[in-house]
């Protein structure tokens, strides 16, 4: 009883990290397009979240001004997000990788002092000052990049995951079997 429901887990485990390999593909090979369905969606439900705090403001006949101010702050949030997500996302983007330079560039000056120090991890150090800066100006200047990423890490969570699965569901025959 207890073999067959772990190996229907196993199971339901390995098809939810098959859809994640599926959507981190789609990420990796067309960002653009899933961060505008994900910005309909989250978008979407903002604005039913405000259309549900105004019926509520007007159905209870509640005289709570923050009821309305909620619905009216969450409509707006949901057609932003629906409407401007690029910019959002070229905003979040631009701040990401303005971050990953001025940290390369921070590891940068501590590369200076371990140098100073005559310590042998300057130069390791200096190697992976210029990867962050490399990796923080190629993120600048390709849109998809941060998206890709998260697709590429999905895809590999995705993968692991089958990996340990079938792991597991290898183990459960020869406990069993023993």
């Amino acid at each position: 009883m207890l073999e067959k429901f772990l190996k229907k887990s196993s199971w339901t485990d390995i098809v939810v990290s098959l859809i994640f390999i599926l959507f981190g593909t789609m990420l990796i090979t067309n960002p653009s397009s899933i961060m505008s369905i994900i910005a309909i969606i989250l978008g979407g439900i903002c604005i039913i979240m405000g259309i549900l705090k105004i019926v509520d403001y007007f159905s209870t006949g509640k005289t709570d001004n923050y009821l309305i101010a909620m619905a009216i702050v969450a409509i707006i949030t949901g057609i932003i997000i629906m409407f401007c997500s690029d910019i959002i996302m070229s905003i979040f983007r631009i701040i990401i990788a303005i971050w990953i330079i001025y940290s390369g560039i921070i590891n940068l000056q501590t590369t200076i002092v371990w140098k100073d120090l005559q310590s042998r991890l300057w130069l390791l150090s200096l190697v992976l000052s210029v990867i962050m800066i490399g990796a923080g100006i190629f993120i600048l200047v390709n849109s998809g990049a941060i998206l890709q990423t998260i697709g590429a890490i999905i895809v590999a969570y995705g993968i692991v995951d089958i990996v340990e699965n079938v792991i597991f569901i290898k183990k459960i025959d020869n406990y069993i079997e023993k």
